[in-house]
Parts: C-alpha cells; structure tokens; sequence
C-alpha cells in the first residue's frame, strides 16, 4: 500500500500545467546567440521605423532631465512634478510615434508609387 508521499508525489505528477508552461521553448537554455538576434531584430526594427529610437531616447532624455530638475522644484508638490514629467515624456513619445507613421506613409503611398512609375516607364 503506498505512503502518503507516494501518494502526494503522484498526485502532483497528475495535475496538468497551463499550455504555455508546457512548451519546450521555456527549457531551452539561453545563449548569447539569442541576444544578438534580439539585437539585430532591434537594428532591423530601428531602420524600418527610424522614430522608434528617437521616441526613446527623448523619452529618456525628458525623464533624466526633469529628475535632475527635481531639486530645484520649489514649492510644487513632488506628485505634481512627477505628472508634469509624465505628461511631457509621454507627449514626446506620442509626437515621435505620429511622425513615425506619416514617415511611414509617406514612404508607402509617395515613393513607393513613383518608383513603381518610373519602373513602368523606362521599360
């Protein structure tokens, strides 16, 4: 007759794992290689939408500098500096998205026909 641990170690062997607990990517040991193809894919991202690293670098650049400027707040309560700085990154980051996507429409809609035009033509 099995012990209770028995009984407890089977039990819990039997108890299904959620489906992405299950996959094998979680067991996959984790090499440099990894990190170079995320490099890359932020590379590659980074040249397909130029405004992503602007956007962050802004965003970086607003929060760094409104930190600095924290000292020297005066009377403003720290909690509405810190919305104040919010607002001004996450302004920045928005600007840079939007331009992001008319850049990107530009190139789509613009350039792209007149390329296929002159394609068309010098044929």
């Amino acid at each position: 007759m099995p012990s209770e641990a028995q009984k407890t170690e089977r039990s819990l062997r039997e108890v299904s794992l959620p489906a992405f607990l299950n996959s094998d990517s979680l067991l996959k040991p984790v090499s440099m290689s990894t990190y170079e193809d995320n490099e890359s894919k932020f590379m590659r991202k980074a040249k397909e939408n130029p405004f992503v690293p602007v956007g962050m670098a802004g965003f970086f650049a607003i929060v760094g500098y409104r930190l600095m400027k924290m000292k020297s707040r005066g009377d403003t309560k720290m909690s509405v500096h810190l919305i104040h700085m919010r607002v001004a990154a996450q302004g920045f980051v928005v600007g840079a998205m939007t331009l992001g996507v008319i850049y990107s429409m530009y190139k789509e809609y613009i350039v792209k026909p007149r390329e296929e035009q002159k394609k068309v033509q010098n044929k």
